[in-house]
């Protein structure tokens, strides 16, 4: 997610296509944040491990 977010940042800037530059800075932003919560052992979408 941050990939992609990064990559339509990328195109947007370069485009000049605004929705890009938004939605692209929405996913990288998302994507932090899951990452952060996964790093700290919090479930993330329902799913725990118990090993």
């Amino acid at each position: 997610m941050i990939i992609l977010g990064v990559i339509l940042l990328i195109i947007g800037f370069l485009t000049g296509i605004s929705i890009l530059w938004t939605i692209g800075i929405v996913l990288v932003v998302i994507g932090l944040i899951l990452w952060i919560l996964g790093a700290v052992g919090h479930a993330v979408g329902g799913r725990k491990h118990y090993w």
